[in-house]
C-alpha cells in the first residue's frame, strides 16, 4: 500500500474525508516560531495543511494532512495523545496581569501621597537629598509606565517595573532615609523644582524605554536560538519593541535637553557661572550625548535591533551611574545625597 493509499485510509477511518482529494480546500498556514514550538520535533518548515473545510489548532489533536512546500512529498501524521511541552495556560496570566497593573497603580497613588506628605512636611520641594531623589524617582518610573500603557501594550513590563520600584524604595527607606531638613542655599531657588522634575520625569522614561530595550536582547536570543518559550509567545515581535524603545526616547529627550539647560541657567545664579565639568555636569551631559548618538544612529545610518538596543542600555547606563554613584560617592558642588 502506497502513501496515498494510506492517507486515504486515514481519512476514511477519521471520517474526516470521504470525497476526492481535489474537492478539499487548502489552508495555508506559515510554519512560523509559535507552530514550531508545538511540532519540534518535525523537520517540515513550511507546510500547506489541509483538513476538509475547517482549519484545526495543531494543538487540539486529531488527523493532518499535508505536503511539503515544493508539493513533491505527501504525509500525514496525528497529535491527538501528544503533549506540547511548550502548552501554557494564558488565563491566568490575563487576570494576574490586570491585578498586577491595578496595584501598581495603586502604589502609585500611595507613592503620590508619601512624596506630597514629604514635601509638606519640609515646607519644599521634596528634591533635596539622596532619599528625596529616589521617591519621587520611582515615582516618575510608575507614572511613565502607566502612562505608556495607556497607549502601548506593555503590560507584561509590569512584573519588571513593580520589583524596581520595590528595590528603589527599601533602599531609600533602609540606606539614605534622612529626615526633613532646610535646603542648603545653592539648591534656594526656583529652578529647583524645574530642572529636578525635568531631570527625574526624563530619568523614569529613559529606564522605561531600556527595559524594553533588554527585553528586546532577551527575545531576540531566544528567537535565534529556535524559538521563544511558551511564556514569551504573547510578547510582542522584537519590530515593535524595538520601535517602541525609540519612540519613548525620542519622545523624552527633549525634556532632558531642557533639563540640562535649566540646569546651567540656574548654575549661573547660584554659583556665576553655567558650565564648570562638575562631576554631575558632566555625567549628565554625557547622558545627553549617548541618547543624541542613539537617535541618530536610528535616524541618519540606520540602526535596528541589537544594535540599537544595545545603544540604548549604554545610554541609560551613564543615566543610572550619574543617579548612583555620581550623588552618593562623588565629589563636586552637586553633591547632596545627605549621606
Amino acid at each position: 500500500m502506497n502513501l496515498q493509499e494510506q492517507i486515504s485510509r486515514i481519512q476514511s477511518m477519521m471520517g474526516l474525508i470521504e470525497q476526492e482529494e481535489k474537492n478539499f480546500p487548502y489552508i495555508e498556514k506559515k510554519y512560523d516560531e509559535e507552530n514550531q514550538s508545538d511540532f519540534s520535533n518535525s523537520e517540515v518548515k513550511d507546510i500547506v495543511w489541509r483538513a476538509g473545510s475547517m482549519e484545526l489548532d495543531p494543538r487540539s489533536g486529531g488527523i493532518w494532512f499535508g505536503e511539503t512546500k515544493d508539493g513533491v512529498e505527501k504525509f500525514a501524521f496525528s497529535v491527538r495523545n501528544v503533549e506540547s511541552k511548550t502548552a501554557f495556560d494564558f488565563s491566568r496570566t490575563e487576570k494576574s496581569g490586570r491585578i498586577g497593573t491595578a496595584m501598581i497603580f495603586l502604589g502609585f497613588v500611595f507613592l503620590f501621597a508619601g512624596v506630597i506628605f514629604r514635601g509638606a512636611s519640609a515646607h519644599r520641594v521634596p528634591c533635596g537629598n539622596m532619599y528625596e531623589f529616589s521617591i519621587t524617582g520611582a515615582l516618575a518610573f510608575s507614572g511613565a509606565y502607566l502612562v505608556a500603557l495607556r497607549k502601548y501594550k506593555i503590560r507584561w513590563l509590569g512584573l519588571p517595573v513593580a520589583i524596581s520600584i520595590l528595590l528603589t524604595l527599601g533602599t531609600a527607606v533602609t540606606l539614605l532615609y534622612r529626615p526633613s531638613a532646610p535646603l542648603v542655599p545653592a539648591l534656594k531657588s526656583t529652578w529647583l523644582a524645574i530642572h529636578v522634575s525635568a531631570a527625574i520625569i526624563s530619568g523614569g522614561v529613559f529606564l522605561l524605554a531600556n527595559c524594553i530595550a533588554a527585553t528586546y536582547l532577551i527575545m531576540e536570543r531566544y528567537e535565534s536560538r529556535g524559538g521563544r518559550p511558551a511564556w514569551a509567545t504573547r510578547l510582542p515581535s522584537l519590530d515593535y519593541l524595538d520601535q517602541l524603545s525609540y519612540r519613548l526616547v525620542a519622545f523624552v529627550f527633549p525634556l532632558w535637553t531642557f533639563a540640562i539647560i535649566a540646569g546651567a541657567i540656574w548654575a549661573e545664579s547660584a554659583w556665576g557661572r553655567y558650565w564648570g565639568w562638575d562631576p554631575k555636569e558632566t555625567w549628565a551631559f554625557i547622558t545627553w550625548v549617548a541618547y543624541a548618538a542613539y537617535l541618530h544612529a536610528r535616524v541618519t545610518i540606520g540602526w535596528r535591533g541589537k544594535k540599537a538596543a544595545w545603544l540604548c542600555l549604554l545610554a541609560g547606563s551613564t543615566f543610572l551611574f550619574n543617579y548612583v554613584y555620581v550623588n552618593v560617592w562623588g565629589t563636586g558642588r552637586h553633591t547632596y545625597s545627605g549621606l
